[in-house]
């Protein structure tokens, strides 16, 4: 597979081999499916919360005597069936929503997406790609510069400049 190589004023040069063992892949939605389903479930932040009978702040008096009134007999007024009252079954912050990917799936899912980018031709390859300061402004004026509008940054090496400027890319 060959991807297309853009200089640092966005012109096509040469084109760069690419390993077939990442950007060689079959296209597998259910795995792409399965890999992102995880993804999101494993984002949430599990903060829902419901109270439940014992956790409502009611008395603990019977409203009103068991028999002789004609009304239908009652415990608490922390019950359920009562307006005010607690939840049956009520969410917890403590539910677990995390689904888990195996890491050979999870590799072979990235490598059919590099895969499907590759062969849309929406992966472009940057010759060299650094920063004076850190400043998401000039970074983005670059990519511009590049005819690039939405990117994901991966480097061979750890800039730090690079990885402070990247970080608030729209």
């Amino acid at each position: 597979m060959e991807l297309k190589l853009l200089n640092a004023n966005g012109q096509e040069g040469a084109a760069v081999n690419a390993s077939d063992v990442v950007f060689g892949r079959d296209y597998n939605e259910a795995l792409i499916h399965q890999i992102v389903v995880a993804y999101q479930a494993n984002a949430r932040s599990g903060n829902r919360a419901q109270k439940d009978r014992e956790q409502v702040k009611h008395t603990t008096k019977k409203p009103w005597r068991q028999k002789g009134t004609g009304r239908a007999r009652a415990g608490m007024s922390s019950s359920p069936l009562w307006r005010g009252g607690g939840r049956i079954f009520p969410n917890s912050p403590e539910e677990n929503f995390s689904h888990k990917v195996n890491k050979k799936m999870h590799r072979a899912g990235l490598c059919s997406i590099y895969s499907q980018l590759a062969r849309e031709g929406r992966i472009s390859v940057v010759e060299e790609l650094s920063l004076e300061a850190p400043k998401t402004k000039l970074l983005a004026e670059k990519f511009k510069a590049m005819g690039l509008e939405s990117v994901v940054v991966i480097t061979d090496t750890v800039d730090e400049n690079l990885y402070l400027a990247s970080r608030n890319l729209p």
